[in-house]
């Protein structure tokens, strides 16, 4: 199994000027956790996370209570809280090398580029999801007969 089997294609991503506001709308809005950042000429030069948000807020636990605050939200630049330099995987790459990456590096999104393009990005859920997939088939396979037992 790749990481184009398991990955989010063409996610949401914001411009490395967009505020602070624009990136929780854009989570909020698209229900994720991660956003690939880029650079004007769609190059990705970051991420930001829903905890680099809270962190920012200064509030590790409740996001929502302080994400209308307009003055922090509306001039606070995604480039000054995000991951510079994300780690990254190509499309191509086997699933559980992105697990790997991920664990190794105690990070739960990896962007997914091919050749200096953002196509897409692979989270723990993504994993989880494909865990699941493959536990429900093997567990289906377990329960059918064997082909070449005789039934009688």
């Amino acid at each position: 199994m790749n990481v184009s089997d398991i990955m989010t294609a063409k996610p949401a991503s914001i411009h490395q000027d967009g505020t602070l506001r624009q990136a929780l709308e854009l989570m909020e809005k698209y229900h994720c956790r991660h956003l690939p950042v880029m650079n004007g000429e769609g190059q990705l030069v970051g991420i930001v996370s829903d905890r680099d948000c809270r962190t920012a807020l200064n509030s590790p636990h409740i996001l929502r209570e302080r994400w209308q605050d307009e003055q922090l939200t509306a001039n606070l630049k995604v480039r000054s809280i995000m991951t510079a330099a994300p780690i990254v995987i190509e499309p191509d790459a086997e699933a559980d090398e992105a697990a790997r990456l991920m664990l190794d590096n105690h990070i739960s999104s990896l962007p997914v580029i091919l050749g200096e393009t953002l196509v897409g990005i692979v989270t723990t859920s993504d994993i989880l999801v494909a865990f699941m997939t493959i536990y429900r088939e093997m567990r289906r396979f377990h329960e059918l007969p064997h082909a070449n037992s005789a039934v009688e």
